[in-house]
């Protein structure tokens, strides 16, 4: 055999070769919060495109943060952030930019979810659903219930029984300093630390329970462990609609002193192994009757402006469409960076550790 015959064989040895590891690697690694995804939605993306979708979750965002940065912005292709987390993850340059010219539809966005809900962002992230963290309550128990975050920081509106607050630091920081008339989106300094005060002497009261994310405490308030809490607007109705015998007590409302709108977007890790995947996943999932679909699966609001003639009827009234007095209540997290972010996070950690 020639040398010229040795290299041509060995080309195509290794031209074989790198076609067996694509085959082998037609996969989409999506890191998402649990019950989020529609599994027929996943199903029809692997037909189309001849693909396996491998689904890992999270139940916390710096949860979701901690695993990228021990080798998951290498591991992954899509995550699910919140937008206060999206500046922060192209801050720390842990996404990268989606190539519009593969995700034509971002057209079908609304409006008020382009530049003005994520800035820069837009660039980076994609709009998946949106929603609402309000105040859930045993209605048995709270007969007559005021519309307010009195119900978890006011001892004389509920002295004996049990109740939580939400894991996330600036949610709860968010209510504290909206029940002290600062707005949910306070971020002066002395509101910080009057908001932490709260909160740590209500972390001081009898009948406080601890600290729980959004689905737990629905869980809590199921079981009667707890009879008020914080959770999101989307997975009280999932849970309301899957169960009513349990629900039928459990009430959601938005607080007159102001509660959290946020978005959750599709973003690409900066090293995902398969960002073209990626890129046709999101243009998949903002189709105009896939976008219905997701939300039609999870009872979120959907901000794909042209899946809305195909929405159930639930997810076009209270609560996961708020009323316009309600919306008016509604602010976004605020996005924090550098020494801003260390001293929240300090103030935070001393709520926690006091």
């Amino acid at each position: 055999m020639t040398t010229d015959t040795l290299r041509f064989a060995a080309a195509i040895a290794s031209l074989l070769l790198a076609g067996g590891v694509q085959a082998e690697d037609r996969k989409l690694y999506l890191f998402n919060w649990t019950q989020y995804m529609d599994p027929e939605i996943i199903t029809a993306f692997e037909e189309k495109f001849g693909v396996e979708v491998v689904e890992n979750y999270y139940n916390s965002q710096p949860e979701m943060v901690a695993k990228l940065n021990a080798g998951g912005v290498s591991q992954y292709d899509i995550i699910v952030p919140s937008s206060y987390y999206v500046p922060r993850l192209i801050e720390m340059g842990l996404v990268q930019k989606l190539d519009k010219d593969k995700v034509p539809n971002l057209a079908n966005l609304a409006e008020q979810f382009r530049d003005p809900v994520l800035g820069e962002g837009l660039d980076y992230a994609a709009p998946y659903q949106w929603g609402v963290t309000g105040l859930v309550y045993n209605a048995s128990t709270f007969k007559e219930a005021p519309k307010s975050w009195s119900m978890v920081f006011d001892p004389t509106v509920n002295d004996a029984w049990p109740f939580g607050l939400m894991t996330g630091g600036q949610v709860s920081m968010g209510i504290a300093c909206a029940y002290l008339g600062h707005g949910y989106d306070c971020t002066d300094l002395d509101d910080w630390r009057e908001a932490a005060r709260l909160l740590i002497e209500t972390k001081h009261r009898g009948n406080f329970s601890g600290f729980s994310d959004g689905t737990p405490a629905l869980q809590q308030l199921a079981r009667k462990v707890t009879h008020a809490g914080l959770s999101f607007n989307g997975d009280y109705v999932f849970y309301r609609e899957e169960n009513p015998d349990s629900f039928s007590d459990i009430k959601f409302v938005i607080p007159e002193e102001g509660t959290e709108k946020w978005v959750d977007s599709m973003m690409i890790p900066a090293r995902a192994p398969h960002p073209e995947l990626a890129n046709a996943f999101i243009n998949f999932i903002l189709d105009a009757r896939v976008g219905a679909q997701l939300s039609n699966y999870n009872y979120y609001a959907s901000p794909n402006a042209a899946a809305e003639p195909y929405l159930d009827e639930v997810l076009t009234q209270p609560p996961i469409q708020p009323s316009e007095e309600d919306m008016a209540r509604l602010r976004f997290s605020p996005s924090l960076s550098g020494e801003q972010l260390q001293i929240f996070q300090q103030l935070w950690s001393e709520v926690k550790a006091r």
